[in-house]
């Protein structure tokens, strides 16, 4: 057993003269003490350098962060002041990007089943894009424009390329079996090529592809380039939109390629195989996952001779559902040893009302662990707020950016109160 490899931490953390973790200049008990556990704590220089650094890669406003795997207004401001536009997936986060001052011609409006209100919302707002996923989705851009509803939109048309990342089957999109897009072997990406091109309706600007989240084979996103090139190069459109789902590494032994390392792949392919359109991506993962940890309190302890240790955390699937739902792993190890060796292998679990309800199905923890102790968990920084639930009736956890040496609250952690704020009760 090994101690936990530091390079799954983010870019800004160190151990401070008590022997504790700082993430930011922040002592993480220190922060667990204000803000209770669990807690999400976000490396805020992390976040911003990763966002540098894409920018850097694929060039200004070339750039559109996945606001799917982590957004609050404070996350959404981040990125749009380091350069980044913004992919939002439906009107609330719509919606929580303009409340963060980002204007809606940053925005970009994703999705497989876009409501009517949800059109009207963004074409009224001015996005910057609407990704046209579907026919029913032309017909109801079509009765808003005949409807009154302005601007004319610029829209993208997502493409389903064919091409299977490696990766897991509820995260691969660019397959012919998926719900996302029209389909290019089947003809559909043509006539949607020739019904956008015809309509008064729509301003047709470019195509899009996504094959997958969490992507570790650089090789899956150069396959995309090329079939989406072969498509794209004849219509001679502005845009070429290649998505994102570069992946991370989660746990000891796992490697991806870095955002600069993705940029050259996918940029050195396109200008090979004469690519025009601006080139644009879509990151998430690879921007927030490794920036944060989220950080528990031990409650309970049982050891369950000739079978497993079961260790009980106050937290669980309702800030985390990836290991239930992706069977994803994840590293765990305490803040006070970040050092030790892990030699007690036991199941990390939540405190839901559900025996599905693990974190960790093999956790390697010192073999001192206490109750009370603080166990963290890295790399949570994307898909675990956004992905968060109420279960059991459970508040939700705080989220807090640190950066140097300042602990601030961005997200409170729910009340009971909230609770029962879209409760409707009429007693008798």
């Amino acid at each position: 057993m090994t101690a936990l490899d530091r390079r799954l931490l983010s870019d800004n953390t160190a151990v401070g003269p008590d022997g504790m973790l700082a993430v930011g200049g922040c002592s993480i008990a220190d922060v667990a003490a204000e803000y209770g556990t669990p807690v999400f704590i976000y490396d805020e220089q992390h976040l911003r350098d990763r966002c540098r650094e894409a920018v850097a890669a694929f060039g200004q406003d070339r750039v559109i962060y996945a606001t799917k795997a982590f957004l609050c207004r404070a996350m959404a401001r981040l990125a749009y002041d380091e350069g980044m536009l913004l992919d939002v997936a439906s009107g609330g986060e719509l919606h929580v990007a303009m409340a963060a001052g980002v204007p809606a011609s940053a925005c970009t409006l994703h999705g497989n089943n876009k409501s009517t209100a949800e059109l009207r919302q963004a074409i009224a707002a001015g996005v910057k894009h609407v990704i046209v996923d579907s026919f029913d989705e032309c017909d109801r851009i079509d009765a808003l424009h005949a409807a009154g509803v302005g601007p004319v939109p610029d829209v993208v048309l997502r493409i389903t390329p064919g091409v299977s990342a490696h990766t897991h089957e509820f995260i691969s999109t660019g397959q012919n079996d998926s719900k996302f897009g029209f389909n290019l072997a089947n003809g559909d990406a043509d006539r949607a090529v020739d019904r956008a091109r015809r309509s008064a309706s729509m301003n047709l600007v470019g195509v899009h592809c996504h094959i997958g989240s969490n992507v570790f084979e650089a090789s899956s996103f150069a396959k995309a380039a090329e079939v989406m090139a072969d498509f794209a190069v004849p219509l001679d459109l502005p845009e070429l939109v290649l998505g994102g789902g570069l992946g991370v590494a989660y746990i000891e032994g796992e490697e991806a390629p870095t955002i600069t390392q993705w940029g050259n792949v996918l940029l050195d392919a396109c200008e090979s195989l004469g690519v025009r359109s601006r080139v644009s991506v879509e990151p998430g993962r690879s921007i927030a996952a490794a920036a944060a940890m989220t950080v528990y309190t031990v409650g309970t302890i049982k050891d369950i001779p000739g079978v497993r240790t079961y260790v009980s955390v106050d937290g669980g699937m309702s800030d985390n559902p990836r290991p239930v739902l992706y069977g994803s792993g994840y590293e765990s190890f305490l803040p006070r040893c970040v050092d030790d060796e892990r030699e007690l292998t036991a199941r990390l679990v939540g405190k839901h009302c559900e025996s599905g309800d693990v974190l960790a199905f093999a956790a390697r923890l010192p073999t001192d662990l206490a109750v009370g102790d603080l166990l963290a968990m890295p790399v949570t920084g994307a898909y675990g707020h956004s992905m968060g639930s109420n279960y059991n009736k459970i508040t939700r956890p705080p989220v807090v950016f640190c950066a140097d040496g300042d602990a601030r609250l961005v997200v409170r952690r729910e009340s009971f109160d909230d609770l029962l704020a879209t409760d409707v009760f009429v007693e008798g």
